[in-house]
């Protein structure tokens, strides 16, 4: 049997199993039922100052099942997935369903939003490494680093990770749906000292296709590198100044603007962009959005958690909130329409500029870059950001020297509105694509 056919074999038998999960939630009086069932399998190699420190085989299962009766709503799950248990399980959702409250904005999506068509995202790339193939990566990668410089004097290690999955979910509008899926990885954290001071860094590669991955040297470099760079740092005096969030760190800006519009605080009047919808909120240069059909994405599907279709869509167009994230609760809540997010955005994206981030710092010409973020110091209903930074201080256009031990401080509304430009230099490595940002001021908190 080929890999294709096998794939195709085990989803259809995962396939019929939810068809049977929601005959039998009839059969036990529920007016409407949603289930769906994971098997996962994986390798994961760490390996530390050139000995492996763990080998791990993954193979999990799991299927949960949500029952309606009219407006009341119970849940189960188990990983055991013989008939005997899914009856069970079942029959545990409808017991908890008939003792629960009603709840007019609960139960289905619209079926007429049910995806019609499950497009083949081409998301699935095994990579047949044996663990001692990921243990000779690991090896390398981590060497790469430890041989870099003689200031790298210690490590955290190198993992190498490789992990395989399949989903359906089906509900009682006749909607079933499936899909394969990859995803592997690289990493390598380690430790530099100089003088009485010790730093710390590291590097990652992930992708769904294995040839499209940084080599396991080149990670290993450039977790050295980065780690070399910051020796030396200190401490700055408290200030203000422009702030670049190097592309990796940007990456949270972008999700805490999604945390903001997600229907669960907007409903629950917890965030500073309620009421926002159709409002300016960023520069007119700046468009947001997400691709959930893009080939090979780490965070494409063809459809959300609750069947319905995914499509693309501007998110912020011309600086514009054009649509907050809901699913099929959150829209009744808000006496909106369903936007295709239950589970989340997928791919989501920020258009980049012109300049890369050697750019960006000629553009800032003083002020700060930061490269690393400590802390949750976000408060997403007044928009109050705090949190500890490190990175590098820039003057005339160049990196001068590390810098440690700072907090930076601001508001997210204020920073949105503040941001001057946004890089080419993309972080890829994610379901979240960012270049870059410069802010145009920031207070930094330090001696």
């Amino acid at each position: 049997m080929t890999e294709t056919s096998d794939i195709t074999s085990r989803q259809a038998k995962l396939s019929q199993i939810v068809e049977d999960l929601l005959k039998e939630a009839k059969k036990q009086g529920a007016s409407a039922a949603e289930a769906g069932i994971s098997k996962d399998s994986g390798l994961s190699v760490n390996v530390r100052m050139g000995d492996v420190e763990t080998i791990e085989h993954t193979r999990d299962q799991g299927l949960g099942i949500s029952v309606y009766f009219g407006k009341r709503k119970g849940s189960a799950s188990t990983s055991d997935l013989s008939p005997g248990a899914i009856r069970d399980t079942v029959k545990a959702a409808c017991n908890i369903a008939r003792y629960t409250n009603e709840n007019e904005c609960t139960g289905l999506a619209d079926a007429e939003l049910m995806a019609s068509e499950i497009p083949d995202l081409d998301l699935h790339h095994p990579w047949n490494i044996t663990a001692e193939e990921a243990i000779e990566q690991g090896i390398r990668c981590e060497s790469a680093a430890r041989q870099l410089d003689k200031h790298i004097t210690n490590s955290d290690g190198a993992s190498v990770n490789s992990h395989n999955g399949l989903q359906v979910y089906g509900n009682s509008h006749g909607f079933i749906g499936g899909y394969p899926s990859s995803r592997h990885s690289i990493s390598c954290a380690v430790i530099g000292k100089e003088g009485d001071t010790m730093q710390r860094d590291y590097w990652y590669t992930a992708s769904r296709i294995a040839d499209e991955m940084e080599s396991a040297e080149t990670v290993g470099t450039k977790a050295g590198e980065r780690t070399l760079a910051r020796l030396g740092a200190r401490k700055l005096s408290t200030r203000e100044a422009p702030i670049i969030f190097q592309a990796e760190v940007a990456v949270g800006l972008l999700r805490s603007l999604i945390s903001a519009i997600r229907g669960g605080a907007l409903y629950r009047k917890a965030s500073f962009l309620l009421d926002h919808l159709g409002e300016q909120i960023f520069p007119d240069f700046v468009r947001i959005h997400e691709n959930p059909l893009l080939a090979r994405g780490l965070g494409s599907a063809p459809f959300d958690g609750e069947g319905v279709a995914t499509t693309a869509k501007d998110i912020v167009r011309d600086g514009v909130l054009q649509t907050y994230i809901l699913d099929s609760y959150s829209a009744r809540k808000l006496d909106m329409r369903i936007t295709g997010n239950a589970g989340g955005v997928r791919n989501l994206a920020i258009e980049p500029g012109s300049l890369d981030l050697a750019g960006l710092c000629q553009e800032m010409g003083e002020g700060l870059l930061v490269t690393e973020m400590m802390g949750h110091g976000i408060n997403m209903v007044t928009g109050d950001y705090s949190r500890g930074a490190s990175g590098f201080w820039v003057s005339n256009g160049e990196i001068q020297y590390p810098v440690e031990e700072i907090t930076i401080a601001s508001n997210l509304k204020q920073m949105f509105e503040q941001l001057v430009t946004v890089g080419m230099d993309e972080e890829r490595r994610g379901s979240t694509r960012t270049g870059s940002w410069l802010i145009e001021n920031m207070t930094i908190a330090g001696d």
